[in-house]
């Protein structure tokens, strides 16, 4: 039986490729990430431990991270808060992070998000799924707010061919 394959998945499959031969890195869009950075952040957990003296709180426990519609779940969540206090500088997030917005998921063992930026770093077995298709590597960084990405380190890909209609 012949399987016939997406434009847009041919497409993205050969602006891939050159990236994926020398397994430098894949530039990925990731539009479905896309987010307003300055929107409130809110945080739930089983537990939380506030340490006064050098400005963090940890979340642990089922950790939940809302901004917008993307939503961050992990085992451990530290927040770092801005010298003067009054915001959120980074959170860094541990055990079986997971990123998703919309139709786009990330998956990692470690993720940093720096809140004014709006880049998040994710290591560790990445893995990205995006409409079917699946894109790994040891690092992924995120624009939030250009929702682009690039993948790093030992990059590979599968697309999902999708059916023929007659």
């Amino acid at each position: 039986m012949l399987q016939v394959f997406r434009l847009s998945t041919v497409m993205a499959f050969f602006a891939l490729a050159p990236a994926l031969g020398n397994a430098q890195g894949a530039s990925v869009a990731f539009g479905g990430l896309k987010q307003d950075t300055s929107l409130p952040v809110e945080v739930s957990s089983d537990q939380l431990n506030v340490n006064q003296a050098d400005g963090t709180a940890v979340f642990t426990g089922n950790v939940l991270v809302g901004q917008g519609e993307m939503r961050l779940a992990a085992e451990r969540v530290k927040v770092e808060y801005t010298a003067d206090g009054g915001g959120i500088s980074k959170l860094f997030a541990s055990g079986g992070v997971t990123l998703t917005n919309a139709t786009d998921a990330a998956e990692s063992r470690e993720a940093v998000y720096t809140i004014d930026s709006g880049n998040v770093v994710m290591t560790g077995d990445v893995l990205l799924t995006q409409s079917g298709s699946a894109l790994s590597g040891q690092k992924l960084v995120i624009d939030l707010k250009a929702g682009t990405g690039v993948m790093e380190g030992r990059v590979q890909t599968v697309f999902q061919p999708g059916s023929a209609k007659n």
